[in-house]
């Protein structure tokens, strides 16, 4: 995201490397979609059907889960598979690159569930 190099950057200071920049920025606003996160993890824990996605992910409606699955194909994310058979069938599953995506964020989640537990501490201390 940022490096310093001699030509630009005072003394202390880091200079923003634009494009590292954009390339986090866009998929940090790509997992952080409404829904992204956890269609992605029901892909981790075993959905392949459409309706085992639905499952996995409560509140979510047909057309926004439609939505995100072709997102999460076109950015390579999720795989689909379409099986020729009568009626036909589509199977999705995480890329290698989903794969890869969701190990990476796994210590953010744990960052988050860590933080979200000091702060029931703190305000169980105040009480």
């Amino acid at each position: 995201m940022s490096t310093q190099t001699p030509q630009t950057a005072r003394p202390g200071h880091l200079t923003i490397h634009e494009p590292s920049c954009r390339s986090f920025q866009n998929i940090v606003e790509l997992v952080g979609r409404r829904w992204t996160s956890a269609i992605l993890l029901a892909g981790q824990r075993g959905a392949r059907r459409f309706g085992e996605y639905r499952l996995s992910v409560p509140g979510i409606s047909d057309r926004l889960l439609t939505q995100r699955l072709k997102e999460l194909e076109s950015e390579g994310l999720i795989t689909r598979t379409v099986i020729p058979t009568t009626p036909v069938q589509i199977r999705y599953a995480l890329s290698p690159d989903g794969e890869e995506l969701m190990r990476i964020l796994q210590p953010l989640v744990d960052w988050g569930y860590r933080r979200s537990e000091a702060a029931a501490d703190r305000s169980t201390d105040t009480v």
